[in-house]
């Protein structure tokens, strides 16, 4: 007598044991595949699993539950919306669910959930990891080269190059092997309150290893009492400290011991720097380096630089341009996730980060941030701004073309960066084309003409720092006091309003003595009144030997006559 046996389904699986291995996030323009989104799971073990009740999720919530299907060992599935299952069961089989994820084109966070709640899979993937210009714009897939190191990322990934467009329900036009012998690396913190810290690896980690406190040291007095693995990534770990972080302190956070779900240990204990972000003000967050005419294969890129003493979270501050009426539009912040940038810090944004390393020496590429398309500068004259996290213009570049050295015959490719971080924004004098002997670019790291003015000992004060110039007798004029200790100096005083223009020159070559003062009675060049607001009182001190001090000062205009 025979007996017939039958396969028993594992019911409580490890993460991993099945694979998001495709995914048709972008299915227009059709290079031949029907014009569906979906994904493809593969069960990586020697058991069959049972995919009742699991789900499919991305960053805005998650699917319905997957129906009684067995996934077979080192089988396929293709799971999409009810609609796309007529289509799609020709390739291979098929399930749906309801409220399948709309796939983001450019990039988006998928995870696959178990009946039990537990993640098995989860993948971020973007438009880079088609690695293909052609791509990346639809009709092709995103397929795993290898189904058994699924933790690598960008690396594992790559555009199917099936001539359909991609491999539903067959195995993956690019399958290979792609060890993965290299151990996890820190990249970044950042704290999302007073008290939490939030790292945030290159590749997900083994979880347990990465939950252990002892593994993560702090400095600058602070005490860590608590750590935690975040899902779905995996790739994220949540400290708590036993008191809050000091303002203004930048802290340094040492990993160690962490491995990846392969076994990988960080070779060399990591470091990354946290602390508080603050805002950004006036000449403290300026433009850097600016390439508006990029090479027939190449990209704008905008350098920024932290010229102050506080922390910037990148995710807070923002890149625009002026439309053809003047005002400010196509505004991007500077990253999607937070991106601490520290005193001194460079941070370069383009729209393609690969191709930037190919046209000029990147020494720092975590520091080169890629922002979907970006405002765009004319190759002639534009107009860069920063904005803070309150919509205020903290910087304003209107460059022009003829800023670049008059001996250079062709500018294509050529940046023009600013020679004193400190200097004025909006003289030509403080810019210059990037040097030869650098390459013609030096996005997110020191210019090439970066040159600080050698200083001298004066002061410059202004009272009042509120004053209301409307004729009633009290604070209707401010006054800008100066000190220096040698004769022989002149001056220039320009005020600039809110957004960077300046509106008033209220001193020209001003010969100087050892102290004095200058007025301001809260008009423009023309006479007319100024809106209510804030103003920077730029004061440039210098004479025929070299010396130079540049100073701002802030002053309050709170009330005008009527």
């Amino acid at each position: 007598m025979s007996i017939l046996l039958t396969p028993v389904c594992m019911l409580a699986q490890n993460r991993y044991d099945i694979v998001i291995d495709e995914i048709m996030a972008d299915p227009t323009p059709q290079a031949g595949l029907p014009a569906n989104e979906w994904i493809e799971l593969r069960n990586v073990t020697a058991a069959p699993i049972n995919l009742q009740n699991w789900r499919i999720g991305d960053a805005n919530g998650q699917s319905g539950p997957m129906p009684n299907f067995i996934l077979q060992p080192d089988s396929l599935v293709i799971v999409c919306t009810g609609s796309a299952v007529s289509a799609m069961t020709v390739f291979g089989t098929t399930i749906s669910v309801t409220s399948f994820p709309s796939l983001d084109n450019d990039g988006d966070q998928l995870f696959l959930k178990a009946a039990n709640g537990k993640i098995i899979h989860a993948v971020t993937y973007s438009s880079g990891w088609y690695k293909n210009e052609l791509k990346k714009d639809g009709g092709w897939t995103l397929e795993m080269i290898d189904t058994k190191n699924p933790c690598t990322g960008s690396s594992n990934w790559t555009a199917s190059t099936n001539i359909a467009g991609g491999t539903p329900g067959k195995r993956n036009s690019v399958d290979g092997t792609n060890n993965d012998a290299t151990g996890p690396q820190l990249k970044r913190a950042y704290t999302t309150d007073n008290s939490t810290i939030m790292l945030v690896f290159d590749e997900p980690v083994d979880s347990s290893i990465a939950a252990t406190l002892s593994n993560y040291t702090i400095d600058a007095g602070a005490t860590l009492i608590s750590s935690a693995t975040n899902a779905p990534l995996f790739n994220a770990v949540q400290l708590k400290t036993s008191s809050p972080l000091n303002p203004g302190t930048v802290y340094t956070i040492t990993a160690s011991n962490i491995k990846d779900c392969k076994g990988n240990s960080i070779s060399t204990a990591n470091k990354a720097k946290v602390g508080l972000p603050a805002d950004a003000a006036t000449g403290e967050w300026v433009i850097n380096e600016i390439l508006f005419n990029p090479r027939s294969n190449g990209y704008d890129f905008v350098e920024f630089y932290n010229n102050s003493n506080k922390i910037f979270d990148a995710s807070k501050l923002y890149i625009a341009n002026r439309n053809s009426s003047g005002s400010i539009s196509s505004i991007k912040p500077l990253s999607s996730v937070p991106y601490y940038v520290f005193p001194g810090d460079y941070i370069v944004e383009t729209e393609d980060p690969d191709n930037l390393a190919m046209q000029y020496l990147v020494k720092n590429p975590d520091n080169i941030l890629a922002v979907s398309s970006p405002p765009s500068f004319s190759d002639d004259v534009g107009n860069v701004i920063a904005l803070n996290f309150q919509g205020s213009a903290v910087d304003e570049v209107k460059y022009k073309d003829d800023w670049h050295f008059k001996l250079i015959d062709n500018a294509e490719g050529v940046s023009l960066e600013r020679i004193d971080p400190s200097g004025i924004s909006q003289d030509a004098t403080n810019w210059h084309s990037a040097a030869s002997t650098a390459g013609y670019g030096t996005p997110g790291y020191k210019n090439s003409q970066y040159k600080l003015v050698n200083s001298i000992n004066a002061t410059i004060e202004v009272t009042p720092k509120v004053f209301s110039p409307d004729n009633d007798g009290r604070d209707d004029i401010t006054t800008i006091q100066f000190t220096v200790t040698e004769p022989g100096y002149a001056a220039n005083v320009t005020i600039f309003n809110p957004a960077g223009v300046p509106i008033r020159n209220l001193v020209r070559n001003g010969t100087l003595g050892l102290t004095g003062y200058w007025n301001w009675d809260g008009l423009d060049d023309k006479g007319l009144k100024l809106p209510v607001g804030t103003y920077i009182i730029f004061t440039e001190i210098f004479n025929l030997q070299g010396k130079k001090e540049r100073f701002k000062n802030v002053i309050v205009l709170a009330r005008q006559l009527k």
